[in-house]
């Protein structure tokens, strides 16, 4: 849609990936970053990675990088950066997907609208078999401010109590025969997901 701005949350630390960069961990020949780029990027007006460090690693995902603008704050860090992007390049509202979600849905943004309008809510969430995924959501701008005092003044860092604040509207997707929002956090899981991929 193209009031929606997207972004791929990568910023993370990878510990259960032994460090990886998860941006970067090949699946079915692609990086995973690549992997949530086509799944996202076709639904939004513009596509930007969140990642920090060095931008330069990533120039092969041919992305903008945001970073965060507050350190150690978790994914909400960068949901923040990415409201700002948004606001900065004319947008009117975010959409955010975790870049270890390689089978995200299609219509994922278009649901979550769908949601937000349908339940009269400032925001959506996306949910799989009966479970929230707190960061891939449709997040209005005006959000910034009231995000930003959450993450410096109260030093927040759970996403799911910020979102839980917004009494968001769920768009539900069944998690059978494959769970579109099926994450890849450990080795095992990226192994499952090549499987997935490839009997896909």
């Amino acid at each position: 849609m193209n009031d929606t701005f997207g972004l791929i949350l990568a910023g993370g630390q990878g510990r259960r990936m032994g460090g990886a960069d998860k941006a970067l961990l090949q699946l079915a020949g692609l990086p995973l970053g690549a992997h949530a780029a086509v799944r996202l990027g076709p639904q939004c007006g513009a596509l930007a990675l969140n990642a920090n460090g060095s931008a330069e690693r990533l120039s092969a995902l041919g992305l903008p990088v945001v970073a965060d603008e507050i350190a150690d704050a978790g994914p909400l860090a960068g949901v923040l950066a990415g409201l700002r992007f948004a606001r900065e390049s004319g947008y009117a509202f975010l959409c955010t997907l975790s870049v270890d979600a390689p089978f995200a849905p299609l219509d994922l943004v278009a649901r979550l609208h769908e949601a937000r309008r349908v339940a009269s809510a400032g925001m959506a969430v996306a949910a799989s078999g009966g479970r929230r995924h707190h960061v891939i959501a449709l997040w209005p701008l005006a959000l910034e401010t009231e995000l930003r005092r959450a993450l410096v003044e109260e030093g927040l860092r759970k996403a799911e109590t910020f979102v839980d604040r917004q009494s968001p509207a769920i768009a539900e997707w069944p998690d059978a025969p494959l769970d579109p929002f099926f994450n890849v956090n450990r080795p095992e899981d990226l192994a499952r997901a090549e499987e997935m991929a490839c009997s896909g």
